[in-house]
């Protein structure tokens, strides 16, 4: 039998426990709210290349909300309280009507992690001209060039930095003969396009350029297919292959016709974020995401992290929640936003992609880390990465915003 008297101890220690978090609450409301939205639609699950690669439902909104607990931690002394609200939208839902009924007037700040073309068709939305959304997952450099929008924030390097950030690497090991290999989806023809760019533009010599026409079950073929495929009359350095959607890149290394590094979308990758990566704090964050998450931060974990780390740097700063200065102070000289990469990381004003270093890794090691040391800027060497602004096709950035 149980003591009566420890009853009433329970009672008083249950009461104290309530008011302890009416508290919290009242200084809660006390403080400057920052609400966020948090904008996904469910992609279609592809088959994966390998059953070493799991399915991540949740890309993303991890990284969101890890950084929301940064905020808040910072906002206990600003006396402004971050939160955030998801919404997912089903394969084939409409995210259009989704942002109109439940996002308009009631959230300003908005990440989305969407595709390219249904990122615009929210940009463009009558209701979405009084937020500004922060682009967490897309790379296509269309979005920031002549389909660019005022209103669109870009967290992810562009295809075109990633390709610029190789070739700056591949010019430094002075392995300037490329041997291009496309695969068949518009994804891929874009990348190829941002790698014949890069190579343009550091003076790279691309020897020939072959679209994998072969069975995407490379396991049965590779060791015949590649061989041939890859026999060619003129010598190369490196090998460049664009496959966005890893139908057959993985089976290229080991299996060519001559001893030649891969590079591109398999091999050595050019990318935003890396389990790899351990240097300037990185440990840090991949730490903590892995015990709150049970799984590494992927590139569209990260883009979402910063975006929400960016509000929260802007917001601290000007002392407000009001949408006009929160965007004036992400589009100034004053912001320095903590990437864990070794320098602050700010947006373009020009086409609001956010300039930052970009890793070349290998898929367990980091190999380097653009700008490579020796290309050189006016302003700053992460603008070697990319569209400078004399190259910019942003028509509101050239008429002026």
């Amino acid at each position: 039998m149980y003591s009566t008297k420890i009853f009433p101890r329970i009672g008083l220690i249950i009461f104290i426990a309530f008011q302890l978090v009416a508290s919290n609450s009242l200084l809660a409301k006390g403080n400057q709210a920052i609400k966020i939205a948090y904008l996904t639609q469910t992609p279609k699950v592809r088959p994966a290349l390998s059953n070493l690669d799991p399915i991540i439902e949740d890309k993303g909104v991890t990284g969101a909300e890890l950084a929301i607990e940064d905020n808040n931690t910072t906002g206990e002394y600003t006396k402004q309280n971050f939160s955030i609200e998801k919404f997912i939208v089903p394969v084939d839902g409409d995210v259009a009507e989704v942002f109109n009924k439940k996002i308009a007037k009631k959230y300003a700040l908005v990440v989305t992690n969407l595709s390219p073309d249904v990122t615009n068709k929210v940009a463009d939305l009558d209701s979405a001209k009084e937020a500004l959304l922060f682009d967490a997952s897309t790379t296509d450099d269309a979005l920031r060039n002549k389909a660019c929008r005022a209103n669109v924030m870009h967290l992810l390097p562009s295809r075109a930095m990633r390709a610029d950030a190789l070739a700056q690497y591949m010019m430094k090991k002075r392995w300037t003969k490329w041997f291009l290999v496309i695969g068949n989806t518009e994804e891929d023809r874009l990348y190829a396009e941002a790698i014949k760019r890069s190579a343009k533009k550091f003076n790279m010599n691309i020897v020939q350029e072959k679209t994998w026409e072969h069975t995407f079950d490379a396991r049965r073929t590779a060791q015949a297919d590649v061989a041939v495929f890859t026999q060619l009359d003129e010598d190369y350095d490196v090998l460049v292959v664009a496959d966005e959607q890893g139908q057959f890149g993985e089976y290229l290394d080991y299996r060519t016709w001559i001893p030649r590094p891969v590079i591109g979308t398999q091999g050595l990758v050019a990318t935003s974020w890396h389990r790899a990566h351990e240097q300037w704090g990185a440990t840090q964050i991949q730490n903590r995401f892995k015990e709150k998450t049970g799984r590494w931060m992927e590139e569209q974990d990260y883009g979402a992290y910063l975006a929400v780390r960016a509000i929260g740097e802007a917001a601290t700063r000007a002392k407000s929640n009001g949408l006009k200065p929160i965007k004036d102070y992400l589009l100034s000289d004053q912001l320095a936003l903590q990437g864990y990469k070794g320098t602050s990381l700010s947006f373009r004003s020009w086409d609001h992609q956010l300039r930052q270093p970009v890793l070349l890794a290998a898929p367990r090691s980091l190999v380097a880390v653009a700008p490579i040391e020796g290309f050189l800027h006016p302003k700053t060497e992460l603008d070697t990465l990319g569209y400078d602004q004399p190259e910019t096709e942003c028509k509101w950035s050239k008429s002026g915003e």
